[in-house]
């Protein structure tokens, strides 16, 4: 199977963060249940949702975990002839107060305001456990995948401690990569999170992922891409060295 597909399929699964979640549905048997729900990935690369224990979907995971996410190009003019992927999966709710702790604080810094209302009100984190994956990459480019997600080598205290940095002390640098990149600059960015192909930053309540120009598996070499990337006179495309 193509690399390119996976790679291609797993940016996609990056650059977005909201998808439609399909259900079975608990009251009308026999028709899938669909609605929209924001995600980030977890230190696997699998989506993770936070439901509410009230919601219509979630009773039905709790009677049937099979489900589907469908995640798209936002913004696209032509629907056909652009990016989308499906994921085939099955629903895990987090149970475990240490695996719980860990979502939370990855999960709020891609959504802030969901700590106020995960905390007044019945809502669990979930994982959504990969099974298959379909990815279309325009037309002609149609590919079932097994691996699309790529465990995250910075999860937990390296990654925290280097979002809280960027965030605190370099501002400006993240300033540049907005303008580098051609995001919206009506408010400051923050950095969200860090994987090995790249971060998230938020911008009010939107998300954006920006790549590396090349893969990095350590602090280092985030540290390296990082300052590159605020150096150069243009975005570098994926696989060069930022001037």
């Amino acid at each position: 199977m193509s690399m390119t597909a996976e790679k291609n399929a797993r940016e996609l699964l990056l650059k977005e963060y909201r998808g439609v979640l399909s259900t079975h549905s608990k009251s009308m048997p026999g028709f899938p249940f669909g609605s929209v729900v924001p995600y980030c990935l977890d230190d696997q690369g699998r989506p993770l949702i936070l439901i509410s224990r009230i919601a219509q979907h979630t009773h039905n995971l709790q009677k049937d975990a099979r489900c589907s996410l469908l995640v798209g190009e936002r913004g696209a003019e032509d629907v056909q002839a652009t990016g989308r992927l499906t994921l085939l999966a099955e629903a895990r709710q987090l149970g475990e107060a240490a695996a719980i702790e860990a979502a939370a604080e990855r999960y709020y810094r891609y959504f802030p305001d969901s700590r106020d209302y995960h905390s007044a009100h019945d809502f669990d984190f979930w994982v959504l456990e990969p099974v298959r994956w379909r990815f279309i990459g325009g037309f002609g480019s149609i590919h079932w995948l097994s691996d699309v997600g790529l465990a995250n080598p910075h999860a937990g205290d390296a990654e925290r401690g280097m979002v809280e940095h960027m965030n605190d002390d370099h501002a400006a640098a993240i300033a540049r990569y907005v303008q580098l990149a051609g995001l919206p600059d009506h408010e400051p960015a923050r950095m969200a999170g860090i994987d090995a192909e790249g971060f998230h930053l938020r911008i009010g309540k939107a998300l954006y992922w920006l790549a590396f120009p090349i893969s990095c598996n350590n602090p280092g070499a985030v540290r390296q891409a990082l300052v590159q990337l605020a150096r150069a006179e243009v975005w570098p495309t994926v696989g060069q060295a930022s001037a």
